[in-house]
């Protein structure tokens, strides 16, 4: 897992399978206000988009043990 994180957005996406190649990404679900998943056309599923991110997670999970 890989976890990529924009502070000028707040925006996280924790990548499941690396990387997603353009155009993969078949389906997105909203499951939750600020939460989507992203899909393949197989219906494996790919990442989670996490939106207003700090809100969301916690440093350590945006940023790991290094920060």
């Amino acid at each position: 897992m890989k976890i990529e994180y924009d502070k000028e957005v707040d925006a996280a996406y924790l990548y499941l399978e690396y990387p997603i190649k353009d155009g993969e990404a078949k389906k997105t679900i909203t499951v939750k206000e600020d939460i989507n998943i992203d899909f393949d056309d197989k219906g494996k599923l790919l990442g989670v988009e996490v939106l207003n991110a700090s809100k969301h997670l916690n440093k350590k999970a945006i940023f790991g043990t290094s920060h």
